[in-house]
This record gives C-alpha cells, sequence and structure tokens, in this order.
C-alpha cells in the first residue's frame, strides 16, 4: 500500500512525516520512501541536495517527489550570506567559512574539460563559484582591480560563426565578484552597485547539483512542481560525467514537470552519461582528440549497459528552464527514447562569461528516437543542438526566435524528421548531416551545410542503440517538402564561416546535387573506377519538391514545383497576455505552395543506415499535426509551411 509522506520547513526529521508532523528535510522523506509512495513538499525554501537513494519499480510504482497542491517550494543549491563589510563604492567583501562548503568549494573549482575554450591554456580560468544578488547572477572577473572598475561589456561575439548580439542589460554587467580561496576561508569582493548587499538577499551556490542520485539506475523517478535553482554544476562535454542541477545519472524513466528550473552554472537539466566512459580525458591527457575519445565513449557506454531496457525513456515536459551558462538540457547517449515537450528555454548562454563547444538551450548526442515537441525556445546562444546518431529522432512543432542560431545537427546519418516548426532567428537549420527530412516547416533565417569528411560517425540498428556501422558525413541525403523560406539575411548571418561551408536563404546551397537517388547512382556507376574512387566528389542525392520562396529566397535549382511568392511580410510578435503570435501576409500565388500530407513512405529510406523513418514504436511516421495542434487529412493537399490554416491575405495565428 502507497504511502504519502510531507515535508515542511517547519518539521522535524525525528518525526513520521505524515501530515501532522512533517519531514524539515526532503532527503529523509526520500530515504523513507518506497516505490509507489509520494513525498509532498511545502512552501518553503529548502536548502540541500536532494539525493534519492532508492528506485521506482515501473511506470505503476514510481517514486513521486512534488509540489504540495497550491504550494510553491523551492530548493536551492546555495545559501545566504550576511556580514558583508563595505569596502569602496559599491564594493563590498564578506569572508566564507571553508565549512559552508565541505569538500566542494565551487570558488576553487575552474570551468575546465573537453571542448571548452580560453585564449590560451595560461588564460585565467572562470570558476563554479556564483554570487546572485536578490536571485540573479553577477558576473566572474579575474582581478580584484576589476572588482573597483568593472569591464563595460557592450557586445559580445560568439567565438563560433555566429552574429554580434549587444548584452541586453550592459549595467547589470557592472555588477561583478572575484574570489580568492585560502586554506580556511574563502574571500569574496563584489561590486553590488547601489545594492546594500546586508540589506538585500545574497546568496553563493555551494551545491554541484540539487536533484540528482549520487548511484546510477535510480529508476523510476517523477520531480513536479518544483523550483529548483542555483547550483555550481561543472562544464559537460560528452566525452565526461554530465551532472547537471535536476538529472537520473544514467537510469531510466525519469518524468521532470512543471518545474521552474534556473541558474545552473552549466547545465540545468542533465540526461546524460556516467563517469567510467570517458572524463574528460582529451582534455587531461592531450594524446588524442576528443573525438576519438567520443567515439570510444559509445562503445565503452554499451559495455556498462547503454540499451534501451537500462538507460533513457525519460520525459522532461512543461517545465520553464532558463538563466543557465552552458545548457538548458544536455544529455549524452542518456537522453535515447526520451520525450521532451511544452517547455519554454531561454536565456541559456547568454551571458558569455566562458565558451565552448557544448552550449545550447538543449545540448544533445546520440538522441536516438528522442522527441523534441512543441517547446518555445528563445533567447539562446543557439537553439538546439543535436550531434552525433541523431537517429529515429523528432523535431517538431517547435518556435524558435531571437537566438543566434536556431537548429544545429551535426555528424549524423539519419534518418530524423523536423517538421511543423517555426525558424525565425538569424540561421535557422544548420544541418552538418546526412539523412535529414525537412518538412512544413517556416524559415525565416539562411541554411546552411557542409561535409565532415574527417569525422565519421556511428550509426545504429533502428530503435536500438547497438551499432550497425560508422561513416563519414558527405552532406546530403536531405528532404525538403513543403517549406516556407522568407530569409532575406544570407551570409551576413555569420562570421568567417568556414570556406566549404554552403550557405543559402532557400535550398539552392543543394544546386550540386544530383535530385533523387536514380540521379546519383548513375554518376558514381562508373567502371573505369575502384570501388571507393568512383564515389569520390559525387554529392549525396537530395529530394527538394513543393517548397514556397518568398522575399528572394533561391530554390534548388531542379526542384519539383517550387513556388516564388514575392515580397512577403513577416514577423513572430509577443501575443497579448502573453505567448507568441505570427503574423503574415501571402500573395495570391501561396494558394498553389501545396502537398499532401507526408508519411515515411514518401520519405524512402536513409541512405547509410538503410533505414525507414518511423516512429519510436516502429510504426509509419507521418508529418500530419500541424504548430498549432491540427491534424491534417491524410489524403488531403496542405499548404506549405507549418500551419494548415494559412490562406492568401493577413493570417495572424497564436502559435504559443
Amino acid at each position: 500500500m502507497s504511502t504519502v509522506f510531507h515535508v515542511s520547513p517547519s518539521g522535524s526529521d525525528a518525526g513520521p512525516g505524515d501530515v501532522a508532523a512533517p519531514f524539515r528535510t526532503i532527503n529523509r522523506a526520500a530515504r523513507a520512501a518506497m516505490p509507489g509512495d509520494t513525498v509532498l513538499i511545502h512552501e518553503g525554501t529548502y536548502r540541500e541536495w536532494v539525493r534519492p537513494p532508492r528506485t521506482g519499480r515501473d511506470e505503476e510504482r514510481r517514486i513521486i517527489f512534488a509540489a504540495a497542491p497550491g504550494e510553491h517550494p523551492v530548493i536551492k543549491g546555495s545559501e545566504v550570506v550576511t556580514g558583508w563589510e563595505r569596502e569602496g563604492d559599491g564594493v563590498w567583501r564578506v569572508e566564507l567559512p571553508g565549512t559552508m562548503f565541505g569538500d566542494f568549494n565551487p570558488f576553487a573549482e575552474p570551468i575546465e574539460g573537453d571542448w571548452i575554450v580560453y585564449a590560451s591554456r595560461q588564460a585565467p580560468r572562470k570558476h563554479l563559484g556564483e554570487v546572485y544578488l536578490d536571485g540573479r547572477s553577477l558576473y566572474e572577473v579575474t582581478s580584484r582591480a576589476e572588482v573597483d572598475a568593472p569591464p563595460r561589456r557592450t557586445q559580445d561575439v560568439d567565438q563560433w560563426t555566429c552574429t554580434p548580439e549587444a548584452v541586453r542589460d550592459p549595467d547589470w554587467t557592472q555588477r561583478v565578484w572575484y574570489a580568492e580561496v585560502g586554506e580556511r576561508a574563502t574571500t569574496v569582493w563584489a561590486n553590488f552597485g547601489s545594492a546594500d548587499p546586508n540589506e538585500a538577499l545574497v546568496e553563493v551556490n555551494v551545491r554541484r547539483s540539487v536533484f540528482y542520485p549520487e548511484v546510477h539506475h535510480i529508476n523510476y523517478i517523477t520531480v513536479r512542481g518544483l523550483e529548483l535553482a542555483q547550483a555550481a554544476t561543472p562544464w559537460a562535454p560528452p566525452t565526461a560525467d554530465q551532472p547537471g542541477l535536476i538529472g537520473p545519472n544514467w537510469a531510466k524513466g525519469w518524468v521532470i514537470e512543471d518545474c521552474d528550473i534556473h541558474d545552473a552554472k552549466c547545465s540545468a537539466v542533465s540526461l546524460g552519461k556516467e563517469n567510467s566512459s570517458g572524463a574528460n580525458w582529451a582534455a587531461e591527457r592531450l594524446d588524442k582528440p576528443g573525438y576519438q575519445y567520443q567515439l570510444e565513449a559509445v562503445f565503452s557506454a554499451r559495455r556498462v549497459g547503454w540499451s534501451k531496457e537500462l538507460i533513457g525513456s525519460h520525459v522532461v515536459r512543461r517545465n520553464h528552464i532558463h538563466d543557465c551558462g552552458q545548457t538548458g538540457i544536455v544529455g549524452h547517449l542518456g537522453c535515447v527514447f526520451s520525450v521532451i515537450e511544452d517547455n519554454h528555454i531561454h536565456d541559456i548562454a547568454t551571458k558569455r562569461e566562458f565558451y565552448g563547444y557544448e552550449i545550447a538551450g538543449i545540448k544533445l548526442h546520440a538522441a536516438i528516437d528522442t522527441v523534441l515537441r512543441h517547446n518555445l525556445i528563445e533567447d539562446c546562444t543557439l537553439g538546439t543542438w543535436l550531434d552525433w546518431e541523431a537517429q529515429g529522432t523528432r523535431v517538431t512543432r517547435n518556435v524558435y526566435r531571437r537566438n543566434t542560431r536556431d537548429l544545429f545537427i551535426e555528424v549524423s546519418h539519419g534518418p530524423y524528421l523536423v517538421d511543423h516548426n517555426v525558424f525565425a532567428s538569424p540561421v535557422s537549420l544548420e544541418g552538418h548531416s546526412q539523412g535529414g527530412a525537412y518538412v512544413n516547416n517556416l524559415l525565416l533565417g539562411v541554411v546552411a551545410n557542409q561535409p565532415i569528411i574527417e569525422r565519421p560517425t556511428p550509426y545504429h540498428l533502428p530503435h536500438s542503440t547497438q551499432v550497425a556501422g560508422y561513416a563519414a558525413i558527405r552532406g546530403g541525403d536531405d528532404r525538403y517538402i513543403a517549406n516556407l523560406f522568407l530569409s532575406t539575411v544570407g551570409e551576413a548571418a555569420f562570421v568567417n564561416p568556414p570556406a566549404h561551408r554552403k550557405i543559402s536563404d532557400g535550398t539552392s546551397l543543394f544546386d550540386a546535387h544530383p535530385h533523387g537517388a536514380e540521379a546519383y547512382l548513375a554518376q558514381v556507376n562508373d567502371p573505369s573506377k575502384g570501388d571507393h574512387e568512383r564515389f569520390e566528389g559525387v554529392e549525396l542525392p537530395v529530394y527538394v519538391r513543393d517548397n514556397a520562396y518568398g522575399n528572394g529566397a533561391p530554390a534548388y535549382v531542379r526542384e519539383t514545383r517550387p513556388v516564388h511568392l514575392g515580397e512577403v511580410n513577416v514577423a513572430i510578435e509577443d501575443a497579448d497576455g502573453g505567448g507568441v503570435e505570427l503574423v503574415i501576409e501571402l500573395p495570391e500565388a501561396f494558394a498553389t505552395a501545396a502537398s499532401t500530407t507526408i508519411s515515411g513512405r514518401d520519405l524512402g529510406r536513409a541512405w547509410y543506415p538503410d533505414a525507414a523513418w518511423e516512429n519510436p514504436d516502429g510504426s509509419e511516421a507521418w508529418a500530419d499535426v500541424d504548430l498549432v495542434g491540427g491534424v491534417k487529412d491524410h489524403d488531403a493537399a496542405n499548404p506549405a509551411g507549418p500551419l494548415a490554416g494559412l490562406t492568401p491575405g493577413v493570417n495572424r495565428v497564436r502559435i504559443w
């Protein structure tokens, strides 16, 4: 018989944990809870790292941690700091005893690891520590002098081919801190501007995580309705342990829903890998490229149980995830067979205190049979980055806006399906992969593609983690059907793009590719060349049809039934009362831009995996639900773009 335990700041861990005598800490309730039990957490602030020690049994016998109905509990990885002493104009000093941190002091831990980028090996490092003034994080500086005279950040440029982005609140960048760690105490200097830290709420992070098991295979846990904040999470590349503010730590069947998750130093929600299959060895050993260690991690993970039976199948839904330094959701290997839906993700990696090649609102490696559905992702350095082994992956009905770049799919072989999304940022799609199907999307930014021959990556048996082979990324084998291209940005969307990157406002970047498999096979069927040589210099085929192009966006030279619309006025606006609206005025020619509803059989098979477009359960995939949830008639023609109801004339539609 299931039990309901209660937790309250006014309770006692010596009590029974019932409604009349609740526990004081969530960890005490976690130790008591058995499969099928529920822990109700009452209003208040809890400063602890919750480490569930016991696994749920299955979907029906979960262990549930939930906010008490109508109440707002907050779990923080920080502690309040008082006793600040003034040292100058806006500058204050405090000494934090070593007992505040125990054996983990974030102010002593540099942000380091594979694919982190500093100007040199000798450059000053940023740290996992953080200072918060009334809930908002300050900026770290690297010297005591900079606390008195903070450097003014009027414009930051991402170091990897993206447009400059002005800092939205330059005055706040003057709120800075610097720390020196001694044997018994840590001294922190902070510039709070006009605020008095002894009258405001000032906190520092002291815990690595907020809700995260210490051991693997703590399965079937639900976390619902909590605010989770202020954790000193480390840099989380795909070749290291990937702890988050919250996450399952190499397990199966977690549900994280209806939570407000924010202010992770690096990553908020982690669905990622464990330590034994890689631990920043490329950065530490300097003997092999990180790429090689990442490839090895895939095979190492198989040896420690990376399979559908043991790992993944998580649900992350209806959460508000924001203000994190690296990622909102991260996960290599552990994200398989999961669903990420209905989340609002914003302000990820926009402070730009540190930089590396693992930054995005959602950054997943090996997202096998993972579904990203109906999320609003905005104001991020990069919206979503699917890196390695995006196979059976689906990105559907999402809204991206005000990111520097929206969707990046790298070194994957497919099949993956991107349908009924709005991409409204300067860079809409970067498909540095092959085997993708892009169906019924609206693109207001550029499309980019490039071959990546030097990094062959694995592909898998359908709906499995078992490796079937691996191959280089030649680019192509993509399908673009019934999309609406309205970009006017062009190559100006990038800063110093690589010479071999192809960029277009439409699909013309594929002009050198043959149209369809028969044209491709005709080019490679040269008996005068050897087995490998006959494929050299021949682009993989593409399949492009029924797209609509406005504002001069160019079509693929051999496209079937393109429709050119001329000038189109379009805007993505904030809706009254909250939400997002699409406002678009379409000409009469738009009435001819239509396609029947797309199914998996229409898309064929991805070239290298020789796999069909299917749902995770093996049934045929259909792109038959539009951006706002309308179900399409499988036999009817529908307009190009993400909304089945778009018509010539002015359309105003709430899209989130």
